[in-house]
């Protein structure tokens, strides 16, 4: 497994129908993978637009199964095409009345090798979340990919630092953080909570976020997506703030090391004394 791993990630625009968006970012996967990259993340609930903005039942059409939904089932036939590792964020129905925000994670031999549910499910103003989804049950699962061991955290997740220790803890030397953030609400957030958490935990972050506005509510995604690496540096340069935009960036994961032994955040924690955390 190589130690530079080319990576890409997509912020996109809706364009009104879910064959349309998919079909779009089949193309970015396939753009990227002429690029060299082995492994793409899209943004929240990437095949719909972001109906949390509102709380109508209309919107539980989005949802679909996974793994044997549609869109995880083509998505799988794109990481065969592509030899890609390609993370996949839909709005999921377990069972009626069982609906999460998730993410799939698909091998570059178009294999699910699971799914990471939204934990922390927010229900303020423009997301309107719990009226949607169950907050997540499936733990903080680490993926052993083709490029390596990859996880997620979903949006309102980033807030939350217990995750993203999990994670670390759990062996992730990159995390994909698809999201939908509004430029009024937490903007000046964004390049500060997850070059944070990459420092803190001393992996590879992947940052998403949509860009442009949408039918169902006046959010103004930001864009301005990126990846920063374990000493909270950004991989090249960050994303448009109105426009879409396909990014590829090499991150070398021989860093994660050199980090971890010169800054040994791991060789200090203090787990025996941090019972009073988990408390009710």
């Amino acid at each position: 497994m190589a130690d530079v791993v080319r990576a890409a990630l997509v912020q996109a625009t809706w364009t009104g129908d879910t064959e349309s968006m998919i079909a779009k970012h089949e193309e970015h996967a396939r753009a990227a993978a002429a690029q060299g990259a082995k492994i793409i993340g899209f943004q929240e609930v990437f095949n719909a637009p972001y109906f949390c903005q509102v709380q109508e039942p209309e919107h539980y059409r989005w949802a679909e199964p996974v793994p044997d939904g549609p869109t995880v089932r083509r998505m799988q036939d794109l990481a065969r095409e592509t030899g890609m590792v390609i993370v996949v964020p839909v709005f999921e129905v377990e069972q009626s009345g069982f609906y999460y925000n998730t993410a799939a994670v698909i091998d570059a031999d178009g294999t699910v090798l699971g799914t990471y549910r939204k934990h922390h499910i927010p229900q303020v103003k423009g997301f309107w979340e719990k009226y949607y989804f169950k907050p997540g049950n499936k733990g903080w699962p680490v993926f052993d990919t083709a490029v390596g061991k990859v996880g997620v955290y979903i949006c309102y997740d980033r807030h939350f630092p217990e995750g993203w220790r999990q994670l670390g803890l759990n062996g992730a030397q990159l995390v994909y953080n698809p999201s939908a953030t509004s430029r009024g609400l937490s903007a000046y957030l964004w390049q500060l909570e997850q070059p944070a958490a990459a420092v803190a935990n001393e992996y590879f972050v992947a940052a998403i976020n949509r860009v442009g506005t949408e039918e169902y509510g006046d959010n103004d995604f930001y864009g301005t997506s990126y990846f920063v690496d374990p000493r909270g540096r950004f991989v090249g340069d960050v994303a448009s703030d109105s426009k879409e935009e396909l990014v590829v960036r090499d991150l070398d994961f021989g860093l994660i090391d050199e980090v971890r032994q010169q800054w040994a955040f791991y060789r200090d924690r203090r787990p025996d004394a941090y019972e009073g955390l988990v408390r009710p």
